[in-house]
């Protein structure tokens, strides 16, 4: 498939991180890109084919996990992470120009952009309300439209550099500089892209029965074979107060025998574990895995355990190297 017949869809309008995002996939720039208003509508585009892969934001260093991906990824038709992608994050105070700072009653933006300037709004403008917006972008946007009901926006600096008519009030007014958000490829299911050694498996967990240890079985899973958890986060399915899934990232690959062996253990305590993907790690880090849960190990060990059935001798398997 050419680059031009593949379709993107992500969190827009246009401008917005997300996008930033999207265009860190190689062909990405001669694609057809689709902004959606929101999540749900990005991932619906995927799963009625309208779209091939959607670019939708997971985790936020300052602020955890994005609720409303968590949330969307795991229910309705399975879909798969693909690839994922970090974007350092800065913001900027923009308003029409002739809005002073001292004129700012209302401000908007994205839930977990407001979270990242709380500090810097609370000693600038402390009297500030919020007013929730579906992305920065669309917030500042926004404000360019008739009637808008709010003096100021929080967005990235790229739209305040690309939109007319929008005045920059204060930059850098994140409260921790280092801010990266984390965003995911998401399409439907598929062939795993192809293990590279520093790669991450995300699942989606139910707790099957609210009872002391039912967490305990799950995390023992993956820490009995020796597989780091880089992400685990509780989220209420919506069914009954006290029933959660728990939305988890793992270091490695499901073709890593560690992994595949923690995902069958999984799907014995809880069978509608759900499969989110494997998929190379955006910061290329490596795990440490201890020599008796490697690939190698697991193998010597089923060797042996099919020999004993085979009626052959039960010698003790080599070491790992």
């Amino acid at each position: 498939m050419s680059s031009s017949a593949v379709t993107y869809t992500f969190l827009g309008p246009e401008g917005t991180f997300t996008e930033a995002a999207l265009m860190q996939v190689p062909d990405a720039a001669e694609a057809t890109r689709i902004p959606s208003s929101n999540v749900n509508s990005a991932l619906e585009r995927v799963r009625n084919g309208q779209a091939d892969a959607a670019m939708v934001p997971i985790e936020n260093s300052v602020e955890g996990g994005v609720t409303a991906t968590l949330d969307a990824i795991a229910s309705g038709s399975e879909l798969r992470i693909i690839r994922e992608a970090l974007v350092p994050i800065s913001f900027v105070l923009v308003a029409r120009p002739g809005v002073a700072l001292s004129d700012v009653r209302r401000v908007s933006t994205h839930g977990h952009a407001w979270a990242q300037c709380r500090l810097w709004v609370e000693d600038n403008i402390p009297n500030a309300e919020y007013i929730p917006g579906s992305s920065t972008a669309a917030a500042a946007l926004g404000l360019l439209e008739d009637g808008a009901h709010y003096e100021a926006a929080i967005c990235a600096p790229l739209v305040a550099k690309e939109q007319p008519g929008l005045n920059v009030l204060a930059e850098n007014i994140g409260d921790n500089p280092g801010a990266v958000t984390r965003f995911v490829l998401v399409s439907k299911p598929g062939k795993l892209p192809e293990r590279t050694g520093a790669d991450k498996t995300t699942v989606v967990v139910p707790l099957p029965e609210d009872r002391p240890g039912a967490l305990m079985e799950i995390l023992d899973q993956f820490a009995t074979r020796g597989v780091n958890l880089s992400r685990i986060e509780s989220r209420p399915t919506g069914q009954y107060l006290g029933h959660y899934f728990f939305s988890i990232d793992a270091d490695g690959h499901a073709e890593d025998a560690r992994v595949a062996d923690a995902l069958a253990g999984l799907h014995r305590i809880s069978p509608a574990t759900r499969f989110l993907g494997s998929y190379a790690r955006a910061d290329e880090q490596t795990p440490v895995v201890p020599p008796h849960t490697s690939d190698s190990a697991f193998a010597s060990a089923h060797a042996w355990v099919d020999s004993i059935l085979r009626g052959g001798p039960a010698t003790a398997p080599k070491s790992p190297a």
